[in-house]
């Protein structure tokens, strides 16, 4: 399920906008459910020398909802720490890239994951989990699927975690499409015809940052057991993501302070409704608002 860049506001805020949210049986593991929410699109992998990377001001969420309402039950939180080593480069390595805690690694993140149960208070599972670095090149990191794989860690409550740049999975012709709703095979059929041409992945090169949690079904469903019949209701789930900033952003000379309450800035769960259905005027409502409150935008489907 993907938008990118789909409302004005948020096409400003990168490490804010989520691009896609997954959520499937786990294939390595049957009895768990792997989530994947994704931020920061079309992330040119050359974009130093300040490479992408989690906002620390920004709160990212997966949303789970178990009983229909369309209010979430059970909800991961995501908050990131950035620090640097060594104030006086501009790198953002000053050499390979071979471990997790490389010295030659200046700039990393490590994060926190929250679990938040309705009617509860929220339960940190773990802190300070790194996140691996960019994959720079084959100089700067020269293995870097090995700090990949470093980078997935299992926590004490049984979930497994990752959170770090990965390569676009979302397969789009974002130049055709949205050159007035053009699709390159057949768009000598158009209203404005040109010659037919094989569909191109417009983002084939690109990555986004990935938010991915796999965690037991026993874990999600309301009734905490695996059901074994798919039609069952109690064997749906529903999924959304959002990131949240804080309602004041203070700027001050070295560094800019949130104040407040977190304000939901961002959310995705449906493909394309609002990068598609919702129109202009309305996207940066819509991307505040709650799916409970999805009739409000009814009458543009």
């Amino acid at each position: 399920m993907s938008s990118h860049r789909e409302a004005p506001e948020i096409s400003k805020d990168p490490v804010a906008d989520s691009t896609d949210v997954y959520a499937f049986i786990s294939p390595d593991q049957p009895d768990t459910v792997t989530l994947i929410a994704n931020y920061i699109p079309l992330q040119g992998p050359a974009g130093g020398p300040n490479f992408y990377e989690f906002g620390d001001d920004v709160l990212y969420e997966i949303h789970i909802d178990n009983d229909g309402d369309a209010k979430p039950d059970v909800t991961y939180q995501f908050r990131f720490t950035t620090r640097i080593r060594n104030q006086r480069t501009f790198l953002y390595n000053t050499g390979p890239i071979d471990s997790l805690d490389d010295a030659d690694w200046n700039r990393r993140q490590t994060y926190s994951v929250t679990k938040l149960l309705a009617g509860q208070s929220p339960k940190v599972l773990a802190s300070r989990l790194p996140c691996p670095p960019c994959n720079i090149g084959p100089r700067s990191t020269p293995s870097y699927l090995d700090l990949a794989n470093m980078a997935i860690r299992t926590l004490p409550t049984g979930e497994k975690v990752f959170a770090g740049q990965r390569a676009e999975g979302f397969y789009v012709d974002l130049g055709s499409i949205f050159d007035l709703g053009a699709l390159r095979p057949f768009q000598n059929l158009h209203l404005l015809p040109l010659p037919p041409a094989p569909g191109v992945n417009a983002t084939a090169q690109l990555n986004v940052h990935t938010i991915a949690l796999q965690v037991p079904i026993t874990d999600l469903t309301k009734s905490g057991r695996r059901p074994t019949d798919p039609a069952d209701p109690k064997a749906t789930i529903g999924v959304y993501t959002s990131a949240s900033r804080q309602k004041v952003l203070v700027r001050e000379i070295d560094d800019d302070t949130g104040i407040g309450p977190f304000v939901q800035v961002s959310r995705l769960g449906n493909p394309l409704f609002n990068e598609v259905i919702v129109p202009m005027g309305r996207k940066d409502g819509w991307n505040a608002s709650r799916p409970a409150d999805d009739t409000n935008f009814v009458g543009f489907v």
